[in-house]
């Protein structure tokens, strides 16, 4: 299995790196070249966007429904196309947590209806998805206890079973082009993975990440995988403390680098760790996304009042906008991706599981 994930990589790693088939501009690329808490950051995104429907994530073929893992194509690849979104549902139809194994794409203009484009026990529970630059799909996948490989026609490449995984959670792309990789969590263990697309090996690198221990539908863990690659950050969204870190430097973390111990850390690259932002308005979130300007907006699925809020922090921790975005019951928002380029040109995409919809937010 390690030679066949090797060779495959190695095509993944060639495409990252290279000049051709240059992906459209996203959110974040023009972030802080290094973590700096004393940066100001820019003013709000979120609050001068408005809220659309852009259509369904229900499965055409196989009816499944609860909307998890979401990304934006920055390519046209397959089947996949420059600014599709790419979905998977975590539940089956007959809406058991857990239970889904459906991907289905939609146009990024309002009013688009879902195409099947993959379903497979392999992706049961799917909670997270990323893409490679050739529009290749990773799924994260909690019932499966995988991070398959599928390809951009909807092929299934491998079901990367390793003993590694422990209930992944949330998954990444890095286009470091020394160390080109993903990223992805683990549920049960409260662990970050890093799969280094050039040799084609697994290394846990951060470990002690809180989890709730819940079962599906009400897990807390690591998740929320942002890449910033000015700075070689990634940031990592906190459920059970309601908390943001930023890990600097994350492509040279080393193996077991990194402890986590409520807000403090430790190990030989502790110094990369640190906390963003802890506590309110942060309540169970799960889900992020990069904006222009390089703030980044997270998703709450924990409300005592019962909404649905995206809170929006700067680089350095400041809360600048706090928006609800659903009046219905709380614990909608699953998945988030933002493009653009700018705050005027800025749009937020995220899943509404209360109504099994992709839901934009646009000036």
């Amino acid at each position: 299995m390690r030679a066949k994930l090797f060779l495959m990589l190695g095509v993944f790693a060639l495409s990252a790196c290279g000049s051709g088939n240059s992906p459209v501009p996203l959110a974040g690329t023009n972030a802080l070249q290094s973590f700096n808490r004393t940066m100001p950051g820019t003013p709000s995104v979120l609050s001068a966007l408005k809220l659309t429907t852009v259509g369904s994530t229900v499965d055409p073929v196989t009816g499944d429904v609860n909307p998890y893992g979401l990304a934006i194509a920055q390519s046209t690849w397959g089947s996949i196309h420059t600014g599709d979104i790419v979905d998977c549902d975590f539940n089956d139809k007959a809406n058991v947590q857990g239970t889904g194994t459906a991907i289905v794409l939609l146009n990024s203009k309002p009013g688009s209806k879902p195409r099947h484009f993959f379903s497979s026990g392999a992706i049961k529970g799917c909670d997270a998805i990323a893409l490679s630059p050739d529009d290749t799909v990773w799924p994260t996948d909690y019932s499966a206890n995988n991070a398959p490989i599928i390809s951009s026609s909807g092929k299934l490449l491998t079901t990367e079973k390793n003993a590694i995984w422990h209930g992944p959670w949330g998954i990444a792309f890095s286009s470091n082009q020394s160390v080109p990789a993903f990223y992805a969590t683990n549920a049960k263990t409260g662990e970050l993975v890093r799969i280094d697309l050039s040799h084609g090996t697994f290394t846990v690198i951060a470990s002690g990440f809180p989890v709730n221990g819940g079962k599906p539908g009400s897990i807390l863990a690591p998740s929320g995988l942002n890449y910033v690659a000015s700075g070689d950050l990634l940031y990592v969204v906190d459920g059970d403390n309601n908390a943001l870190y930023a890990i600097d430097n994350v492509s040279t973390v080393q193996d077991h680098g990194i402890t986590v111990d409520g807000l403090t850390f430790s190990g030989p690259n502790a110094a990369d760790a640190h906390v963003v932002y802890h506590g309110k308005p942060l309540n169970g979130p799960i889900s992020s996304a990069l904006l222009p300007g390089g703030n980044i907006a997270l998703g709450n699925t924990l409300d005592p009042q019962g909404k649905n809020l995206i809170v929006e922090l700067t680089p350095a921790g400041k809360v600048v906008a706090v928006k609800n975005v659903d009046t219905g019951a709380p614990g909608a928002i699953f998945g988030m991706a933002a493009t653009g380029t700018t705050p005027q040109n800025a749009k937020l995409y995220f899943n509404d599981d209360n109504d099994n919809t992709v839901k934009v937010l646009t000036p």
